[in-house]
């Protein structure tokens, strides 16, 4: 089963690295990681999405509390989430491709965000199956280059992950 992990971790050099070379000691792979800031100044938000049963994931969590630097483990795959992925798709355009292009764009509630007379560079937000659908769809017509990140996630409602005056931060 893919797991949805969120990670707070103190914004240090080196904490990644740690982060990620415990998943691999302990034969993990990770399907995706995004790191990015959070409001809080000094801490930094892993998303980690991995493959694993409930007991793996349980014993994996306690070993990332036995880390430095990690502030809160939470996994978010049996609650109510949100998540997203982000993709830009460079499409390599013919005159008489474009049209049906901005119209797959539309569909997907995509957006186009550059132009050239050669390609279009194309950004898609949403679900994991969603921007793969998109990627199938866009195959036949010249992907030229495409990126993807890794999956954020947040917990539904008004609850925040860490409660900042309990952590000393």
């Amino acid at each position: 089963m893919l797991h949805t992990l969120v990670i707070l971790v103190e914004d240090k050099p080196g904490v990644l690295n740690r982060v990620a070379s415990l998943f691999r000691r302990r034969t993990y792979n990770i399907e995706s990681l995004t790191v990015g800031h959070t409001d809080i100044p000094g801490v930094s938000r892993m998303t980690i999405t991995v493959v694993g049963n409930d007991d793996h994931i349980e014993r994996l969590t306690s070993y990332l509390y036995k880390l430095v630097n990690v502030i809160q483990v939470e996994d978010l795959t049996k609650r109510k989430m949100v998540s997203r992925d982000l993709a830009l798709i460079k499409i390599s355009t013919q005159n008489e491709k474009r049209a049906e292009i901005f119209q797959m764009v539309e569909v997907f509630r995509a957006k186009v965000i550059d132009v050239t007379n050669e390609s279009l560079i194309i950004e898609i937000t949403g679900s994991d199956d969603k921007i793969s659908g998109f990627i199938d769809v866009m195959k036949p017509l010249g992907i030229i280059e495409m990126v993807r990140t890794g999956a954020i996630a947040m917990e539904r409602g008004s609850d925040s992950l860490i409660n900042l005056a309990e952590s000393g931060l």
